[in-house]
């Protein structure tokens, strides 16, 4: 095993990259703009105490307000995708930092409008809202208007609003600790020669089929975040008290609450699906059980649970593209053209794999330009799935942008999450028929195996981290602490009931996984909704087997409808009900399935 050279930044080539360029041509072009948006900031302050003079200067505050947003958001997206793809660009971090500084500035100078708005008379706001010139701003408004109870006075509201960009600071150490300082050592391989661990390669090595590779690569990594676990547990202690603080400053009862009401999602669909995940963990637990005899191993440890079941299949881009295409032609022709020309001639991927470009993968809308994707390809089933996932994410906002002008609001995470996960599930069911009607049956355990890998990261880790964050605001809000040896007992408490008797543990390098997840955690609430996405994209795909017609026309709905509609409502007109358990018993009754076909596989291999 030889550590492989990654290419600079500079090397890799156009076409692995996303077309940055569409939102700002050079980095001069950026910079003109970063010098002239303060100043047009600034010019929304002469709007205060203006605004209920009448439906004109209302109009006029908003639409100017609206076109400042949309170009600091241009210029944070051109700022933060730099400093993704290569986390050692001096001046891409440079961009990034005082984008947010601007961010800041227009969160304090805009402050005012809130309290201001809520000032007003509701029902003649109402009344202005039937002119066409403000009529797009109504669901905005409503918005604000739920809210009124929990916005404060100018002077508060303004210092709420700054201290936005250093209550960021810990979001942004931790990544940066994660990303850039820590070093996970390197695995040797039975056959000799070694590999660095680096944050690219980390998931492919504890997948890897010499369980001696696994084995060192996941007790580097879990050791390189326990080296540092005090500063990381200070760090996201002091993000929660930073929530909790901003929670109780809005008099909310507390930091969930301040989180969900504003989308109006109630505090029970996160506690119902975390009482109806630990109800199913006999589920995982059957499964820990037939991978361990599949494998043949006389116990199954922490590093073997990702560990391939059938060689590795290698994916090629373009192979995974020409699969997602198959895989979403239930959508439609319309749908499935825009989807092929952004992951290829649109350039809306970067996919290369580089030298100091950042770990994970996220889809942006990026100021209603176009649609990006930020990931790295290995050539693996993981890497199909993963931008399978993305561009469910990617078309979601092009078709919302599409239906809605910008003052409608955005579609939220809760929304996002189903979109991801459905374009997952869709492909991987076309896959798993084509491979059963083949016989390739060394493919389709490899799909289930995707699958299983995918199941493991959305629906047994983020709803171990969900139940996690809950536990840790509790604490925090009842006066508790939150040091290094408390995160890590309870995480690996709450790993131990989805493991059951089928893995063997190792509890401090379980407990670090939490310091491994450096911006999911401080998202405030937002582990959960990978769990909600995947389980509602579940049961959004059975009604393609019941009625394939009316399930595309009411999905393509729920995209079209963006923010327009809060995520529980657009998902009950969709078909699914999240207050309900239904949805996550129905993606366990998927896993299920995955394990009982394995088992089926499994006898006959016997």
């Amino acid at each position: 095993m030889t550590t492989p050279t990654l290419p600079s930044r500079a090397d890799v080539p156009r076409e692995q990259t996303w077309d940055i360029e569409a939102l700002f041509a050079t980095p001069d072009t950026w910079e003109a703009e970063a010098q002239a948006l303060p100043a047009a900031i600034d010019a929304l302050a002469s709007h205060a105490g203006r605004l209920g003079s009448g439906p004109e200067a209302l109009t006029a505050y908003l639409r100017e307000a609206d076109d400042v947003e949309l170009r600091l958001t241009r210029l944070l997206s051109y700022a933060s995708m730099g400093a993704s793809v290569d986390g050692r660009d001096a001046e891409a971090a440079a961009r990034r930092d005082r984008a947010n500084g601007v961010a800041a500035r227009f969160a304090s100078v805009t402050a005012f409008a809130r309290p201001e708005l809520l000032a007003l008379d509701e029902a003649t706001v109402r009344e202005w809202l039937t002119r066409p010139d403000l009529g797009d701003h109504r669901l905005r408004l409503e918005r604000l208007w739920r809210t009124r109870e929990h916005v404060r006075s100018a002077e508060v509201e303004e210092l709420l609003g700054a201290v936005q960009a250093p209550f960021a600071s810990t979001r942004g150490i931790h990544p940066a600790l994660a990303n850039m300082d820590l070093r996970f050592g390197t695995v040797q391989s039975e056959k000799g020669g070694g590999e660095t661990v680096t944050q690219g390669n980390v998931d492919r090595l504890t997948s890897a089929p010499d369980r001696e590779v696994r084995r060192q690569a996941w007790e580097n990594y879990a050791d390189a975040h326990l080296a540092v676990r005090h500063s990381q547990a200070a760090m996201y202690a002091t993000n929660v008290r930073q929530n909790v603080f901003l929670a109780r400053a809005r008099r909310y009862p507390d930091a969930i609450t301040a989180t969900l009401a504003p989308d109006r999602i109630p505090v029970e669909v996160v506690t119902t699906l975390l009482d109806t995940y630990r109800a199913h963990t006999p589920t995982w637990h059957r499964s820990w059980n037939v991978r361990k005899r599949w494998l043949d191993l006389p116990e199954l440890r922490e590093y073997d649970v990702k560990a391939a079941l059938v060689p590795p299949r290698e994916v090629s881009y373009a192979q995974a593209v020409e699969w997602i295409e198959q895989g979403m032609a239930p959508l439609g022709a319309d749908y499935v053209r825009d989807m092929v020309a952004g992951l290829t001639e649109g350039r809306w991927v970067d996919y290369a794999a580089n030298d100091g470009k950042r770990q994970g993968a996220y889809s942006a809308g990026a100021g209603r330009v176009k649609p990006y994707i930020f990931m790295t390809w290995n050539g693996t089933l993981s890497s199909y799935s993963t931008l399978a996932h993305e561009i469910g994410h990617s078309m979601h906002s092009l078709l919302s942008q599409r239906e809605h002008p910008y003052p409608v609001p955005r579609y939220t995470l809760f929304h996002a999450e189903v979109a991801s996960n459905f374009n997952q599930a869709m492909v991987r069911q076309h896959l798993m028929e084509e491979a059963r009607a083949s016989g390739d049956t060394e493919f389709e355990v490899a799909l289930i195996e995707e699958a299983l890998g995918n199941f493991h990261r959305y629906f047994f880790i983020m709803p171990t981290l969900a139940g996690f964050e809950l536990e840790c605001y509790r604490r925090i809000e009842a006066g508790g602490t939150l040091s290094a040896p408390d995160l890590i007992t309870l995480t690996a408490d709450l790993l131990s009931q989805g493991y059951g008797d089928g893995v063997t543990m190792d509890r401090d390098r379980s407990g670090i996984l939490w310091a491994q997840f450096s911006t999911h955690l401080y998202a405030n609430f937002y582990a959960y909704q990978y769990a909600t996405g995947i389980s509602a994209a579940h049961q959004l795909l059975v009604q393609f087997g019941e009625d394939p017609d009316a399930a595309r026309e009411r999905y393509l709905a729920f995209l079209r409808s963006g923010g327009s509609l809060d995520p529980i409502d657009a998902l009950r007109e969709a078909g699914v009900d999240m207050l309900s358990p239904e949805p996550v018993e129905a993606t366990f009754r998927t896993l299920a399935g995955y394990v009982d076909r394995l088992e089926e596989l499994l006898a006959r291999r016997s």
